[in-house]
């Protein structure tokens, strides 16, 4: 069983009990997380694509440790005009582990929605009727004089 779920803005194909590195996530170590946009899910050989998203289906995570990625240098130059600038850059990750895959309880605001919902709507009252604009006369031309 594998999905395909966005995470920070990536998509990563995750597995029960994969470790992934992804950019920081706001969460402390040792914390569990949730990941609701489930974009495929393959339960033994039955494909679910959502649209964009799988209704239901979440992914949760554990957090293992945040960390930063390896040094990457940024060099630039312009040849023959002594131009050089070296910059250096490191990403800051989490790491995580994937616990579950799997259907998601039901969420409390969609249960609410359907409250309001059956409401019956206040009657509204019929707007003002508006007197119909005054037809437009054409605008006259004007010659242009010569002088």
């Amino acid at each position: 069983m594998y999905a395909i779920v966005e995470i920070a803005g990536q998509q990563f194909k995750v597995e029960k009990d994969q470790q992934i590195y992804v950019h920081r996530l706001d969460a402390k170590q040792g914390s569990k997380v949730s990941f609701d946009k489930v974009l495929l899910l393959d339960n033994d050989g039955k494909v679910d694509i959502g649209l964009p998203v799988i209704k239901g289906v979440s992914v949760t995570a554990k957090i293992m440790e945040h960390l930063k990625g390896d040094k990457v240098i940024v060099f630039k130059k312009k040849r023959r005009k002594g131009y050089r600038v070296k910059n250096g850059h490191r990403q800051y990750l989490t790491k995580i582990e994937i616990e579950k895959i799997g259907k998601s309880g039901p969420a409390k605001k969609e249960k609410e929605e359907v409250k309001e919902k059956k409401k019956p709507a206040a009657k509204k009252k019929p707007a003002a009727k508006k007197k119909p604009a005054a037809k437009k006369k054409p605008a006259v031309k004007k010659s242009a004089e010569k002088k």
